[in-house]
């Protein structure tokens, strides 16, 4: 009988840095030994494969896309491979699979199917701003994106501040990069002067930021968020 196909998270870079500087070798060695992965962007997933190993041929590669457009049928046989004893990588666009993330599913595929999953060591965008912070790391909710719509953003905001006092716990949230500005003004109008509030933009690049501060103190800095990726946790003590 052959032995089971395994399933791999396999972390990215967060950014256009060199994918050793922030990923370790077993990274790369996998990438190496696979040829099939489950990806939420093709075009993007193989100039990371080619970036990482160059001598790879592209032509050798099985690509399954998993995005929004993504047939449920389609991905109940993606993971078909593993039984034939073939190994399968779930390739995130930015940072670890399956966290902020849509590959949860397969995730949950694999344990239905019995497939071992085995996650590999990469850059968490969330936790190395928690742990940039300062703020509490023993008890901490990432609560995804916020609604769109101003009235909603703001009760939305209003709530994760009450929490944070009554539960003693850090809210972690993000934006669309193009929204940060806006989201940031909301943040400022709405939270009271004494609210913690961390920023942390651009993490393990060069122009990497990461401050926090109270509310009445971020309001005498200037900060450009747009098109930066960013983690945005709110504490009230």
């Amino acid at each position: 009988m052959t032995d089971r196909g395994k399933l791999y998270l396999i972390p990215t870079t967060l950014g256009n840095n060199e994918p050793l500087e922030v990923l370790p070798y077993a990274v790369k060695q996998v990438i190496e030994r696979n040829n099939h992965f489950i990806v939420e962007n093709e075009k993007s997933a193989r100039r990371f494969i080619k970036r990482l190993v160059p001598k790879k041929l592209q032509e050798n590669l099985n690509i399954y896309v998993l995005d929004k457009y993504t047939n449920e049928i389609d991905i109940q046989n993606y993971l078909n491979v593993c039984d034939e004893g073939i190994n399968i990588g779930l390739l995130s666009e930015a940072g670890v699979p399956a966290i902020a993330d849509p590959g949860a599913i397969i995730v949950t595929l694999a344990h239905q199917k019995n497939i071992r999953v085995q996650p590999l060591v990469g850059p968490s965008s969330i936790l190395m701003a928690m742990m940039a912070s300062g703020l509490n790391g023993q008890n901490f909710a990432f609560n995804g994106y916020l609604p769109i719509g101003d009235k909603e953003k703001k009760q939305t905001i209003k709530q994760l501040e009450r929490l944070s006092k009554e539960k003693k716990q850090s809210q972690i949230f993000i934006e669309t990069p193009y929204r940060n500005n806006k989201l940031l003004i909301e943040l400022l109008r709405t939270l009271t002067p004494n609210t913690k509030l961390c920023i942390a933009t651009d993490i393990t690049l060069e122009t990497e930021y990461i401050k926090t501060h109270e509310i009445k103190d971020w309001k005498n800095i200037k900060i450009d968020l747009h098109k930066r990726p960013t983690i945005f946790i709110v504490q009230k003590y």
